[in-house]
This record gives structure tokens, sequence and C-alpha cells, in this order.
């Protein structure tokens, strides 16, 4: 367990730079002297960190120091590869799918030896295709909505009318549900009609 817990704090502070030992506490949930301890112990194993005192203070890794390391065991290595190998329709939604080839290629290469080994193993052996056949531009329209916080009007076949302020969308089996920032529940979109993108943020 500790063993994992070294290696995540050395892959956020080489990711995300100067941390303090709250944050970074409260990101592997045990204590900031919890932290501190486990620092030491790097820093005697040859680790360049520094820590800053101080109200400014902070820990970091010093000398440019970078690390391939993953902290990806085994059977971590092989969930990711089921993960990377699924078709995800929210993809095909925001039209990100050529984006999404060649962020996937670069992560997987980014790996060292043995752990791409594994996530391309898992990749080859099993696959998930979601059919996408029933494509439906207003999705599109929804998902950017989303990602601009931009007020909808939405126009259902029972000829109700909602104003909404879509903060994220949801799929399960065929059906589309989008999340309502102000009335915190989720509307499905299963018998929406038209859709009117409103030029205004709530955000």
């Amino acid at each position: 367990m500790r063993a994992a817990r070294l290696l995540q704090i050395l892959l956020i502070l080489q990711n995300r730079g100067r941390q303090t030992s709250v944050q970074m506490a409260e990101e592997l949930e045990v204590s900031p002297r919890t932290i501190l301890r486990d620092v030491d112990a790097m820093t005697e194993a040859g680790l360049p960190i520094i820590v800053h005192q101080g109200n400014q203070g902070g820990i970091e890794l010093g000398f440019d120091y970078r690390t391939r390391l993953t902290g990806l065991a085994r059977d971590e290595a092989q969930a990711l590869g089921l993960i990377l190998s699924a078709s995800n329709p929210m993809i095909g939604a925001l039209g990100l799918e050529q984006a999404a080839t060649r962020a996937r290629a670069k992560l997987v290469e980014s790996f060292p030896d043995r752990t791409r080994e594994h996530v391309s193993t898992m990749m080859k052996q099993f696959r998930w295709t979601a059919d996408h056949s029933g494509h439906d531009a207003r999705i599109s329209a929804m998902a950017r909505a989303v990602q601009a916080q931009s007020k909808v009007r939405v126009q259902f076949a029972t000829d109700h009318e909602r104003l909404i302020h879509p903060i994220a969308l949801a799929l399960g089996g065929d059906t589309w549900r989008v999340q309502d920032a102000l009335q915190e529940d989720w509307l499905d979109l299963q018998d929406w009609g038209r859709i009117n993108i409103s030029a205004r943020t709530f955000g």
C-alpha cells in the first residue's frame, strides 16, 4: 500500500509541480503528517525532493527530475486496456473521433515497455463496439452547450417547453439524459423535439 502511495506522490509532483502536504493528503486520503513521512522516505532513497517552508511553501521535485514510472500494476494496466478499447458514444457526440485515436496512440506509447505490452494486449484481445447508427445531431449540439455552459430551450413532443442549464450529459442504454444545474436533476431526452441554444451562458 505504501509503495503505491509513494509512486503516486512522485507522479503528482512530476505532473502538477509544487504541492502542499495538505493538498496531497486530501488527494491520497491520508494525513499531512503521513505525506511528510513519505517525503522523508523518498528523500532518503535519493529522490531530489525539495520542501519549502512557510506560507508560500510546498513540496516539489528538483533538478527537472522526470520518471517514466506509471504506478500501474499489471491488473491496472489490463483494466486501462479495456477502457481504451471500448467504443465511447460521447466521443462521437462531440466530434472527437480522430482526436481520440491520436490521443489513445500517444497515451499507450508513453508507457514503459511492460505496461505498454499489457495495455496493448488487452486492447487487441477484447473490444466493445456500441451501435452509433442512430446518431442524433441534437446530442452534439447539447454536448457543445454543456461545454460552453450555454442555456438551452428544449421543446418536447408533448409541446412542453423547458429552459435548462446543462452541466452534464449521460447515456444509459439507448437513452440520453442531461443534468440541469439549477434544478439539480436529470432530464430524460427520450421524447424531446427541437432545441434552441442561447448565446448567453450561465456559468
